[in-house]
């Protein structure tokens, strides 16, 4: 049974416009280049682009944070990738693939002709042999906090301490290989086009000793490879990283397979601060920035950069923890947040143009989007009722809201916990606030059920429901600690039955359904807004093709001096 590169419903009815931006982007572009070809300019050079924080490592394996990724993308490539300006995935280091009826057994062909920076030839061998680290990966490489995204959407490792998603691995012969599943799952084989899961050098892992992580203390301490070895077969080679300048360099791969980066040269310079990000743009010293605040755009554009903004592939939300507060495990107490908060006007107010409501957990370009969920438009006398109904008029609530931090979904956290908070105190809640840096206590307390109400969202990684609400609700163990609901096991159970349903119509209707009944009987969150996060560059730049899984690729990249 074959299978094309999959395209979503949604999908199709959205992204055509980032789509046919794209290919405008693309087209100017090559126009562009060849005038300056023509008149003598030609390509090269060296761009130098603002990153909003230091990547811990550089084999994404281990990562799950978006500065590694945005490095490591240009070094790697998986079997899958995604087209540019949409989240559908088309082939990369595999050229076609197909699956058997049950979904369990896929067959991919291999690209011929491709070699590791390192000169190791990619084939199906090199490919088992990294389905095979990931899976054999033992002490400090089981830590949730390493292998985040295997643990995720593989689940166990081969000493089969909890099951796993994965099986086994054959090279068939060197173009061919097939990945072995213990059940069909919606999510493949678009996860593989997940940074974490890109094609590395058996050679270099093996040289530089890859899996050799250890704990220490709340830290790890990562091998020779991660830090500064990382070998893919991307249009980029890993140059090095200058720690005390906070600039990471990459150098255009003269041997890769495709079609060669333009840039000589790609630098990231760490420059956490979005003010001094702007301000480094306007003075030249870098190229382009990620997640400018809303309110500069239009001065950014005044001064004649180029502000691309990406289309909205993401979900913010007010999350409800159940666990330490009894009023909350109330559906009614739940229902009268939603009911009291005012998401128009934090659309509105507090989020750049583009934005939208949202109505359940994740945008309408996802399969399963239902289009008759419970909505909960504002309503504060409703929301007073329900509460009075509950026996809490005079319910208090712990607010927890993260600094020093910019997501995607979230450009203000403070002021959108503002805006919030405000609708709250307006129906009677007592709202004491809580505000913990991102990584300085607040996802901790948050994962701990110390938060009563929190900030959080999610910006998709691909293409399908499972991607968002599995990874919110697919266990009682989850960030929203559903154990301690009645229903938290049977919400799990369902989105287990609906990811391994290998049929995509019932597997649609079965999402679908899941989403009403997250609105209606669950209630485990409040969805609030989708935010289409921006990205700009200098005039000299031309060719990048904005992302909506902010997972822009700049081999296509050239500036002009």
């Amino acid at each position: 049974m074959s299978r094309a590169p999959s395209t979503g419903r949604g999908a199709r009815r959205r992204f055509v416009t980032a789509g046919l931006a794209a290919a405008l982007t693309v087209s100017l572009a090559a126009c562009a280049e060849s005038e300056r070809d023509a008149a003598g300019g030609g390509e090269g050079g060296t761009l130098t682009f603002g990153a909003a924080g230091a990547p811990n490592l550089f084999d994404p394996f281990y990562a799950s944070d978006g500065e590694t990724f945005r490095v490591t993308r240009q070094i790697m490539e998986g079997l899958v990738g995604f087209k540019p300006g949409t989240a559908d995935v088309e082939p990369e280091l595999a050229t076609e693939w197909t699956h058997s009826p049950d979904g369990t057994d896929w067959t991919f062909t291999l690209r011929e002709g491709v070699k590791f920076h390192d000169g190791t030839d990619f084939n199906a061998a090199a490919v088992c042999a990294n389905f095979e680290r990931w899976y054999h990966q033992t002490g400090a490489g089981q830590n949730q906090a390493l292998s985040y995204y295997w643990i995720e959407n593989f689940g166990g490792f081969a000493d089969g301490q909890q099951p796993s998603l994965y099986e086994s691995c054959e090279a068939s012969n060197p173009t061919t290989v097939t990945v072995h599943l213990t059940r069909a799952t919606s999510k493949f084989p678009d996860l593989l086009g997940l940074p974490s899961f890109s094609m590395q050098s058996p050679t270099a892992m093996e040289t530089y000793r890859a899996n050799d992580v250890r704990a220490q203390g709340d830290s790890f301490v990562y091998p020779e490879y991660a830090k500064s070895h990382p070998t893919g077969t991307g249009p980029f080679t890993f140059t090095g990283y200058d720690q005390g300048n906070g600039t990471i360099t990459l150098s255009r791969n003269e041997d890769y397979w495709g079609e060669k980066a333009k840039l000589d040269e790609l630098i990231f310079r760490i420059i956490p601060d979005e003010t001094v990000r702007k301000q480094e743009l306007q003075a030249g010293s870098i190229d382009g920035y990620d997640f400018p605040n809303a309110a500069d755009l239009q001065s950014l554009r005044d001064a004649g950069n180029n502000v691309m903004v990406r289309d909205p592939f993401n979900i913010m939300y007010l999350g409800i923890t159940q666990k330490n507060n009894p009023a909350l495990q109330d559906l009614r107490v739940r229902q009268a947040l939603a009911y009291a908060v005012d998401r128009e006007t934090l659309v509105q107010a507090a989020l750049p143009d583009g934005a939208e409501v949202a109505t359940q957990f994740y945008p309408d370009t996802v399969d399963g989007y239902a289009e008759d969920v419970q909505e909960y438009p504002h309503d504060p006398e409703r929301a007073r009722q329900l509460l009075a109904e509950a026996g809490h008029p005079d319910l208090t609530v712990n607010f927890y809201w993260p600094t020093e931090v910019t997501r995607p979904y979230m450009p203000d956290p403070q002021g959108i916990y503002n805006s919030l908070a405000e609708d709250l105190r307006a129906v009677g809640i007592t709202v004491n606030p809580v505000s913990k840096p991102w990584n300085g206590g607040y996802i901790d307390d948050v994962d701990n059920a110390r938060a009563d109400l929190f900030l959080l969202g999610w910006t998709g990684d691909y293409n399908t429901p499972d991607n968002f609400i599995g990874t919110f609700f697919g266990t009682t163990t989850n960030r929203f600690h559903t154990a301690s609901s009645p229903w938290g096991e049977d919400l799990a159970a369902q989105l287990r039955a609906a990811d391994s349903e290998p049929d995509e119509n019932r597997r649609d209707a079965m999402y679908q359904d899941i989403n009403r009944r997250l609105l209606s009987e669950y209630l485990p969150a409040v969805p609030l807004s989708h935010s289409p996060p921006a990205i700009v560059v200098s005039p000299e730049v031309e060719g990048l093709v904005p992302s909506p899984l902010t997972a822009e690729e700049f081999a296509s990249v050239s500036i002009s001096r």
